[in-house]
């Protein structure tokens, strides 16, 4: 090789050797830029992720302080607290509702309209209703009185807290409390009613002026102190119903004996009453007789006429004996002849097929029909009393008889005793003997 060669050969490599180191230059720059740009682009997204945090912190921040300024006072949990709102609130529309009330009181056109249904209500009443009203507006004394005009139309089935019609409820007087001791005298100008409730009042006697009341049903005056029955009673052709239990009646008028529709008739514990007039042998409808604890000797002639009599009570009494003829009385289904002095029962009972329940005092009973025992369609209830209660000291009589109302507890106890039997077919002779020490 010549020396042109190694000068060319040397300059070649030289060359070679700066080209080289460019290349390797180049590509060193591009790695660091390219280092560069991605720890640039690290940064960049770490610092996008701080700002993102910040961001989410003061949001959360925020959000908790909007939370606490719109966060109320009172914890759900706490139901005193909430009751307390509730009833502030309640109360605050009860004072509006009176307020308004007030106003509407006040108010002009409130009085016209009561006054324009008063007039619509007027012009559908007939003639006889529209007098009837215009006598109970002029009246007075009566504003005690339980009774109150019904001026709007009733609605057709309505009733009222008692369960009657309002309908009906108009044609019903009622009258209670110890302040009344007379009937009051307005009650005169109301003969079209037809119900008397008259209770636990100083009342002395019915007035005459009730044989007007024509359409009268009910008669209902227990636990007054009135001692006499005025003939008139005998007018009210329609009355169903008569109640004078617990009152100090000593005699029955015979003019009762013209209420020939009468059905039921109550005389419980009068005390001075000892018989019944002859005339009362008209009711022929009957159906209930009540004069349990009185001071009959023996079955009123007039209660065996009694042809529909069905349900008869003269327990308490002093009975020695029943009439042989009592088996005139055929519709007879039930019988109460306790706490008297009966030694026996006539044999005539034996015929009595209607009979469902006899109720008698056994301690002193010898002698009675073996078919009212035998009989398993017949509930005989023997009731013995206890001689322990019969001993009271003198002083507690005394108290019993200064008593103005008797009590009237036996017969309700005695009432739920035979209500307890009704479920049963018969009644075995091992259950029939009930001590009433108690009340005997």
């Amino acid at each position: 090789m010549g020396v042109g060669e190694g000068t060319t050969s040397c300059v070649n490599n030289k060359q070679h050797r700066q080209k080289h180191g460019r290349q390797l230059t180049d590509y060193t720059g591009e790695l660091t830029m390219k280092f560069r740009m991605e720890t640039a682009a690290v940064h960049g997204l770490s610092e996008i992720r701080s700002m993102w945090e910040s961001r989410m912190e003061k949001s959360q921040q925020t959000g908790v302080m909007m939370k606490l300024e719109s966060k109320v006072d009172i914890p759900v949990y706490d139901l005193s607290l909430i009751r307390d709102v509730w009833e502030t609130r309640v109360k605050k529309h009860k004072v509006r509702q009176r307020k308004e009330q007030e106003r509407l009181a006040k108010s002009a056109l409130q009085r016209v309209n009561q006054q324009w249904q008063y007039r619509i209500a007027c012009r559908k009443m007939k003639s006889t209703e529209m007098t009837e009203l215009q006598h109970y507006l002029e009246r007075s004394s009566l504003r005690e009185v339980t009774i109150e005009p019904y001026l709007e139309e009733p609605v057709e089935g309505q009733t009222t807290d008692s369960g009657l019609e309002v309908e009906e409820k108009r044609f019903i007087f009622e009258l209670n409390g110890d302040k009344w001791k007379e009937v009051p005298a307005s009650l005169f100008e109301m003969t079209y009613l037809r119900e008397w409730h008259i209770m636990g009042t100083r009342i002395l006697k019915i007035p005459e002026f009730i044989g007007m009341f024509q359409d009268m049903r009910v008669l209902d005056i227990p636990k007054n102190c009135i001692d006499k029955l005025p003939p008139e009673i005998g007018k009210l052709t329609k009355l169903k119903e008569l109640n004078a239990s617990y009152n100090k009646l000593s005699e029955i008028p015979p003019e009762l004996g013209d209420c020939e529709n009468l059905e039921r008739l109550e005389l419980t514990s009068n005390h001075n009453l000892m018989e019944l007039p002859f005339e009362l042998s008209n009711l022929k409808k009957l159906v209930h007789l009540d004069i349990a604890e009185n001071k009959f000797i023996g079955i009123p002639i007039c209660v065996l006429r009694m042809s529909s009599l069905q349900w008869l009570d003269i327990s308490n009494n002093g009975l020695k004996d029943l009439p042989e003829d009592i088996d005139r009385l055929q519709e007879l289904t039930t019988l109460f002849i306790h706490k008297n002095k009966l030694t026996y029962l006539p044999m005539s009972m034996g015929s009595m097929e209607t009979l469902t329940m006899i109720v008698v005092t056994g301690d002193e009973l010898t002698c009675m029909p073996s078919k009212l025992v035998e009989s398993p369609a017949l509930k005989f209830i023997r009731l013995y009393e206890n001689p322990v209660a019969q001993e009271k000291p003198e002083q507690e009589r005394g108290n019993v008889e200064q008593q103005l109302l008797p009590d009237d507890s036996e017969k309700e106890f005695l009432q739920t005793y035979i209500d307890s039997l009704k479920d049963r077919d018969t009644a075995p002779t091992y259950t029939t003997k009930v001590s009433l020490s108690c009340l005997l």
